[in-house]
């Protein structure tokens, strides 16, 4: 397992490593057998609505605890806030997975909808894409409204890493007290490598998914919002690029698809961001190449571990100590407990209002 500490005041990491299951062995086995491996939770989580400062609104599902600190107690309570991937939704596999699983732990759950997805869909009449680090940031203070003495832990998956990561260095040195840590799971940081990545040799299996997923998400976003901003997919798109090029990028307000790669991109925040952060991905991911978190400049808060195998948001692990073959999960879990313990613990009071969108 690949590990640079960045920062001798960065929260300890001694993750136990990724060792693959022995019938599940490279990037492309990883990721499917990750997708599609049966989980069996399911949370019954108390739905909130989020607006934000375009008129669309977001949806946040919450899954508390048993017992949560008391406003009277003089503690703080804290909170997982996690972001879905493309194609995905507050009822993904990984989402209910970790979220059970700090549930269990007393820690406050939030997953949130990305714009337009899930119980979502019929909220939001500007399209989703891969920048919208306003809606992460918009998110986190609602839930700091909502519950005063929390700290915040925000933690993304692929798409939603990549927000994560750029809505950390958009705020920078002058992030909120109660954002107490990050956490990104695969995070394609540079959106224009990453897309040029699944057109190749198998990787295509990919690209095609997501494109399929994404049209059929917008046939069923023009019925259930039809006051939504629309274009017609013609010629109907093949690749993520096209679709990009289609659909995300003019809605979105970007001159074209690269200027949308290139604004949406977490790469250029990474060394701007002052929270503790870990990135955690693998050398065999078929979507997200490691050479571009290889050669990425970081700030002093972010620790990169990388892990030979474990291909995209799969790490389905040999028998170890963990409860069960779910590496990823666990080291959420360790890291939410590690970095919660290091967080000041005094109430946060601190206000801020989300960062305006890169699109209209």
């Amino acid at each position: 397992m690949g590990y640079r500490k960045r920062s001798r005041d960065a929260v300890s990491l001694d993750f136990p490593p990724f060792r693959p299951h022995v019938l599940v062995r490279g990037g492309h086995l990883q990721t499917i057998v990750g997708s599609y491996l049966p989980h069996g939770v399911s949370l019954d989580a108390t739905l909130h609505r989020v607006p934000l400062a375009d008129g669309d609104s977001i949806a946040l599902h919450e899954d508390a605890p048993c017992q949560l600190a008391e406003p009277g107690e003089g503690r703080s309570q804290h909170v997982a806030l996690l972001l879905h991937g493309l194609g995905g939704s507050n009822q993904s596999s990984y989402m209910l997975r970790v979220a059970s699983k700090l549930k269990a732990r007393g820690v406050h759950v939030f997953r949130m909808d990305l714009r337009g997805c899930g119980a979502g869909i019929g909220l939001a009449r500007h399209p989703l894409h891969a920048g919208r680090s306003e809606d992460a940031a918009a998110a986190m203070d609602f839930i700091h409204r909502l519950h005063p003495q929390t700290h915040v832990h925000l933690i993304g998956f692929s798409m939603g890493a990549n927000i994560a990561l750029k809505c950390a260095g958009e705020l920078g040195k002058g992030a909120p007290p109660y954002l107490a840590s990050v956490m990104a799971i695969c995070p394609p940081i540079d959106l224009a490598l990453c897309t040029r990545n699944i057109q190749t040799g198998l990787n295509r299996l990919y690209d095609r998914r997501f494109v399929k997923g994404l049209v059929r998400h917008v046939e069923q976003r023009a019925l259930v919002a039809p006051d939504a901003h629309q274009r017609p997919l013609v010629p109907l798109p093949r690749r993520l690029m096209d679709f990009d090029s289609l659909f995300t990028a003019p809605l979105a307000g970007f001159a074209d698809v690269h200027d949308y790669y290139a604004r949406a991109s977490s790469s250029p925040w990474l060394a701007k961001i002052a929270v503790p952060t870990l990135i955690l991905a693998a050398a065999s991911d078929p979507i997200v190449p490691v050479a571009c978190l290889e050669q990425a400049n970081y700030s002093a808060t972010i620790q990169l571990v990388i892990t030979p195998c474990g291909g995209h948001l799969g790490f389905i692990a040999a028998k170890s100590d963990d409860p069960d073959g779910r590496w990823v999960d666990w080291r959420i879990v360790d890291w939410v407990n590690r970095s919660g313990a290091s967080a000041v613990q005094e109430p946060a009071t601190h206000q801020f209002a989300p960062r305006p969108s890169i699109g209209p």
